[in-house]
């Protein structure tokens, strides 16, 4: 794989060789049945959608599509793997695969076509996020590593996006790379974190490359290294006299505060500025209030305060409910993990399949939960909007005749729904990516991807922000689509009861 990073126009390839055992061992084993059963030439279309909204919120955020493009692109089975998998063997002892389906995996050439919501798109629950279509076995090897590509990023995007929202347009850093579950994860939360929102990272690596910018101070260590707090602050004053802010609460906050302004009134004789100071422990309302009134009565107004120690976006708010005088939010643990739902809840489902060349057959999955079952059909979703804000979004069948407006069903209250006239506004989410295995989009630079999110969200009515009870954005099936699910689930269900 290539090493020269393009920051401008995509993601760069982390590793240096195939990712196509990326993925669980039953794709592999459901793809030999698939291939022993002559079922391999069959075309099939599965949707890649999550049922939950993350952190109890009002929105998503979609993330990953650059690395789903990055890794399609370079999707085949090399020698190596071909080789590992020629070593595994069933139950009976006996080697699992025959020689020819693994060369039949050697000559794969991928040849789906896709469909996906760009990055940065504002999403809802059931909603298709992707739409894979080809040949069976290409699409069900790709359920593992698609998902693992968008669900982890699309939870971190989402909740910087609700950090930047607490923060109410101050300056958000997100340096949490030492928390992180991993390179993968540190390298793919800083990442989704701008997209989010997030205007700074501490992690040099995503720096270098995504184009992120990066920022820093220092930590305990460099004040405990000297005999005297002031003097670490005078050394790092020498060493870095345009970039100082300085972490005062080794010891004691308010007396940090203190020798910092010392050292700060000593750059300004050498004709630099000070940035501000950093606090990390203690009552940050109280703190960063008296902070502020010392840094200001010393001549110090434009000197930022920067705050860290587990912040989120419900302690960020209530900081900001009590006025705290914080300018910087440094969020790490709390983000880089998702830690109050680390998962999000992605699946990638079947709905339909057929010989080539003949008509599609739609499929579901049936359970005894509504919430459960898939929907069928090749589907697309349609977002209504007039010049103030998103009014719904229609998730329907791309063969549906929406001409003449839309009957918008809540799928689990059909009394419950929406009338879309002919003459609203809209546009479709899902736009392609790759037609008969060739990429024929051309992902936008990460920066104007992080822009559109905040474009996105502007044109959503603000409840949707709210925290604690968001308000429900209207999100439901075209009518029949809902009538083509029920009448598929009666027939489905028909025999179970006789």
């Amino acid at each position: 794989m290539s090493t020269v990073i393009d920051k401008a126009t995509s993601c760069p390839h982390i590793y240096n060789q195939s990712l196509a055992l990326l993925t669980d061992f039953y794709q592999l084993t459901m793809s030999y049945g698939y291939w022993k059963n002559n079922l391999h030439n069959k075309e099939a279309v599965f949707h890649l959608f999550f049922r939950k909204r993350p952190f109890g919120g009002g929105f998503t955020v979609s993330a990953g599509l650059e690395y789903v493009i990055d890794y399609l692109k370079n999707f085949h089975f090399d020698d190596t793997d071909l080789a590992y998998l020629e070593t595994q063997r069933g139950a009976d002892g006996e080697l699992l695969f025959e020689k020819g389906f693994l060369d039949y995996l050697a000559n794969i050439k991928f040849s789906c076509k896709v469909d996906a919501v760009p990055e940065g798109t504002v999403v809802f629950p059931y909603e298709p996020m992707l739409r894979v279509e080809g040949p069976l076995i290409q699409a069900q090897l790709l359920e593992t590593p698609l998902l693992n590509l968008i669900n982890f990023p699309t939870i971190i995007a989402t909740k910087a996006a609700r950090v930047c929202f607490a923060a109410k347009g101050d300056t958000v850093l997100e340096f949490g790379l030492r928390r992180a579950q991993g390179i993968d994860g540190a390298l793919t939360a800083s990442r989704a974190a701008y997209i989010g929102g997030c205007h700074y990272t501490s992690n040099v690596l995503a720096g270098k490359l995504f184009g992120i910018p990066v920022k820093g101070t220092h930590s305990h260590s460099w004040v405990m290294i000297f005999d005297e707090e002031i003097d670490s602050f005078k050394a790092f004053a020498k060493a870095l006299p345009a970039n100082c802010v300085f972490l005062v609460d080794t010891y004691n906050s308010i007396e940090g505060v203190k020798k910092a302004i010392e050292v700060g009134k000593w750059l300004d004789k050498q004709g630099k500025r000070m940035l501000g100071i950093r606090l990390d422990s203690g009552d940050l309302a109280y703190l960063s209030k008296v902070s502020r009134k010392m840094l200001d009565d010393a001549g110090f107004p434009d000197a930022q305060i920067v705050a860290s120690n587990e912040l989120d976006e419900t302690l960020i708010s209530e900081l900001k409910r009590q006025g705290a005088k914080i300018d910087v939010w440094g969020v790490g643990t709390n983000l880089i993990t998702a830690k109050d739902q680390p998962a999000l809840d992605g699946v990638y489902k079947l709905s339909a399949v057929r010989d080539a060349g003949k008509p599609w057959k739609y499929r579901l999955k049936l359970s005894e939960q509504m919430t459960k079952i898939s929907n069928p059909g090749i589907l697309q979703v349609r977002r209504y909007y007039d010049e103030k804000e998103n009014l719904a979004d229609a998730v329907y069948d791309v063969n549906a005749d929406l001409s003449q407006g839309c009957k918008i069903l809540d799928p689990l209250d059909p009394t419950r729904h929406k009338v879309i006239g002919s003459e609203t506004k809209y546009k479709d989410l899902l736009v392609p990516i790759f037609r008969e295995g060739e990429c024929v989009y051309q992902p936008p630079p990460l920066d104007e991807v992080r822009e559109n999110v905040q474009r996105e969200l502007a044109h959503f009515h603000d409840g949707i922000k709210r925290f604690l009870n968001p308000h429900q954005y209207a999100v439901g099936m075209e009518e029949s689509l809902y009538k083509i699910k029920v009448d598929l689930i009666e027939k489905v269900r028909q025999p179970i009861s006789q």
